[in-house]
């Protein structure tokens, strides 16, 4: 029919690409500035990440506009790659790449920031490495899981310069794999993900943390590690100070009047870093599709970053006070736009795939409750394949934030959905218990949905579809749609 697919949104690689744990880094090549992202490479469908990692990169003016430079990286022994940190000291790109499940790690080197990276070390780090190369040239490293550990290393990238390593200066999580030490504290609980960053002159550490305490606010009332966190300081290597939390990867958060929240989004881990594009901060993370955590994709969302006047650092959703200053920060929403700040263009096709919300459904809950509704993974590279929403069960809201209409209103709605059974499937504008907008009976069978708008809509808006039957178990499989 003519329409272009989305493209750069939320997840911001094509929707066939699955790179979790992915480091962002803003690195200019051949007089031009790109941001880079090196992460883990989900191809091996059955378990955590592959045996390749490869390259993305966007122009810094435009981050919906993303190319794969291909496999930079591979293990020699072929083994399974885990998440990896590139930084810039002089002309050379080194690349940390963690074979064997992380067990080894490796610095290889290129010229070039896409790769491929070669003549690979073997270094003194661990697991999940992040590499910080300060102002004066000096480099500090990170490492840990379920521990944490920290060092400046020798001019070889390779090496611990003696006396540097210090162990615990992020107290760690208290989880199954965690050593029974002193090193345990609730407050910090680090669990993986190091990424050390620079910011407003101070050290900045990005790590994944696992809350073993309840967090209704957020809906978290398990032990949950969807959470990217950050400490500061003054001095690289110790002294860390309370942060707090950036993002959190279980969707979109519904408020109850009692200031407890709802997840809407299946959680898991998390692995990302902060970038400054432009004069705009960003958070890099990752989310879930499919039944397990095998399948992850590349997310980012806007960030503010403020400092108040006695110094504190604050990241992510800032509250501020009646002068401006600074209260508090919180997580970053969840969004299907990502990039595309004033939301999707609502008269291209949006893959189902973009959703940020599964919610209710027959069990209720995130994705319709254990077993309820998923983004089913794709593998096709094609510009047009579309990762739909399948599993779908009678009362499941399928949400999306935020989508563009315009100055003028679209007159209708049209929806590529295969019907299990006879559904009815309603619109709803703002809230997934908002204004219907539109409404539409499905038989058994049918595989295209087409209803005129019964309100306008203008300008930026949260979209829902809300899908009803008479008849249980999965009734639809969702793909795709577009405004007219």
């Amino acid at each position: 029919m003519g329409k272009e697919y989305i493209k750069g949104a939320n997840p911001y690689m094509p929707l066939w690409e699955h790179v979790p744990d992915g480091e962002p880094r803003v690195f200019e090549y051949n007089g031009e500035k790109r941001v880079y992202v090196y992460g883990s490479h989900d191809t091996l469908k059955t378990e955590y990440c592959g045996c390749d990692q490869v390259v993305w990169s966007a122009p810094v003016d435009d981050l919906t506009d993303w190319t794969c430079h291909g496999v930079c990286y591979e293990a020699a022994d072929k083994s399974v790659l885990f998440a990896p940190d590139v930084v810039q000291k002089g002309d050379t790109f080194y690349m940390y790449a963690a074979e064997a499940k992380g067990s080894r790690i490796m610095v290889a080197t290129s010229k070039n920031p896409a790769g491929p990276f070669r003549n690979p070390v073997k270094t003194e780090l661990g697991f999940d490495p992040g590499i910080l190369v300060d102002d004066d040239g000096r480099v500090y490293a990170f490492w840990g899981f379920c521990k944490h550990y920290c060092a400046e290393l020798n001019d070889d990238m390779a090496t611990i310069k003696a006396g540097t390593l210090h162990e615990d200066t992020i107290r760690h999580c208290r989880a199954p794999w965690s050593p029974d030490d002193d090193g345990f504290g609730v407050e910090d609980s680090f669990f993986e993900a190091s990424s050390p960053r620079k910011v407003h002159g101070k050290y900045v550490f990005i790590y994944s943390k696992r809350y073993t305490e309840p967090l209704p606010e957020l809906g978290v009332h398990e032990d949950c590690n969807g959470f990217l966190s950050y400490k500061y300081s003054d001095s690289p290597l110790q002294g860390y100070k309370p942060g707090g939390d950036i993002s959190f990867n279980g969707g979109e958060i519904l408020r109850g009047a009692d200031g407890t929240g709802t997840m809407t989004y299946r959680w898991g881990n998390n692995h990302g870093s902060i970038i400054e594009v432009n004069g705009q901060w960003y958070v890099f993370y990752h989310r879930q599709t499919g039944t397990d955590e095998f399948s992850r994709q590349a997310m980012l969302e806007p960030v503010e970053v403020a400092e108040d006047k006695q110094g504190h650092l604050f990241i992510g959703k800032i509250t501020r006070g009646a002068d401006g200053e600074p209260l508090s920060s919180g997580p970053v929403e969840m969004t299907s736009q990502g990039a595309h700040t004033d939301g999707l263009d609502a008269r291209k096709i949006i893959s189902a795939g973009y959703a940020c919300h599964l919610f209710g459904g027959e069990k209720g809950g995130a994705n319709g409750g254990a077993g309820g509704a998923y983004i089913k993974p794709v593998y096709e590279k094609s510009d047009s394949v579309s990762a739909p929403v399948t599993d779908i069960s009678s009362g499941l809201t399928v949400g999306f934030r935020y989508l563009q209409f315009g100055s003028a209103s679209p007159r209708t709605v049209s929806a590529w959905i295969s019907a299990g059974a006879d559904i009815c499937v309603h619109v709803r504008a703002d809230d997934y218990r908002g204004t219907v907008i539109a409404s539409a009976q499905m038989r058994k069978g049918d595989t295209e949905l087409h209803a005129p708008l019964s309100e306008p809509l203008t300008g930026k808006h949260a979209v829902y579809f809300e899908f009803l039957s008479e008849s249980g178990g999965s009734i639809a499989e969702f793909d795709s749609f577009t405004f007219d």
